[in-house]
């Protein structure tokens, strides 16, 4: 892989990302394209910048306009890279999922601590043709102080928030039998979902503060009896309150610490590469 791929043509920059799939295509409205060139390809939508509350935000459709692509297929190297090379240090991930709790009714708002990757065939990392071998640490996949700042933003919304959680990620596009469902809540997962690996695994290898917030839209099958998830119903529970999720991350926007603030700066996400010998520049 070779590294050299430019930046954005207009200069803009953007310390704060937000990654969003349905609902969220216009957070924000006045924002205008910036096109990034990476070295993983484009990334699934030229990134929109623009400001939320005197703040620089770089906002990126998941599965680009119209949803064209399904979660198996969304270039994430690309995405998390094209976000870096426009500054964001900090990214905001929100996601539709699951339940596997019966106690977390759809419209509820979880903040994850942990995550279990049981996705197949998506690149997972940046650091795989010749060169040092690179480890990052991830036993906390979510930035700290991020998750502190959307819990008290969330709590401050109209919706039930869960302040932790672990977060099942699964290929998709399906979505899971009964006895899938069970098994993860044996495992011990309390929500599940399709995104956020290797997303969050990716952020970490760019040394980015990266923050899920969830927004169930269903029970997964076989949680207490439940009917069979679908499509339709994940949409209609997540148009109904994706008003209040932007809220959210509007708020969460506002409270979160500058980049370069001294509580940013040593953030473990944000030196999780310190002494490390990488084999190419990060933009």
């Amino acid at each position: 892989m070779t590294a050299d791929a430019s930046g954005p043509r207009s200069g803009e920059c953007a310390e704060i990302g937000v990654i969003g799939g349905s609902g969220l295509y216009e957070f924000l409205p006045d924002a205008r394209p910036v096109e990034v060139d990476t070295p993983f390809g484009p990334p699934s939508d030229p990134p929109v910048v623009g400001d939320v509350d005197g703040r620089r935000v770089a906002f990126l459709a998941r599965h680009g306009r119209g949803h064209r692509f399904p979660p198996h297929r969304v270039n994430y190297r690309a995405n998390l890279w094209a976000l870096r090379a426009l500054g964001v240090r900090q990214v905001l991930a929100p996601c539709a999922v699951g339940s596997l709790r019966a106690d977390q009714d759809p419209g509820t708002l979880v903040v994850p601590d942990q995550v279990v990757d049981r996705t197949w065939g998506r690149p997972s990392t940046f650091y795989e043709d010749e060169g040092p071998v690179v480890h990052v640490a991830f036993a906390d996949p979510f930035c700290p102080r991020g998750r502190s700042v959307a819990i008290e933003a969330a709590r401050r919304s109209t919706l039930p928030v869960v302040p932790d959680g672990t977060l099942v990620v699964v290929n998709g596009p399906r979505f899971s039998s009964r006895a899938e469902s069970a098994m993860h809540q044996r495992a011990g997962g309390s929500i599940v979902g399709m995104t956020t690996m290797p997303e969050a695994a990716l952020a970490r290898e760019l040394a980015l503060c990266f923050t899920t917030i969830a927004m169930v839209t269903d029970a997964d099958a076989g949680v207490e009896g439940g009917a069979a998830v679908t499509h339709e119903e994940v949409l209609r529970v997540f148009g109904r309150t994706v008003s209040v999720l932007k809220q959210v991350l509007a708020e969460t926007i506002h409270r979160l610490p500058p980049a370069e603030d001294d509580e940013m700066a040593s953030c473990p996400c944000r030196r999780t590469l310190d002494g490390l010998e990488l084999p190419f520049a990060l933009p």
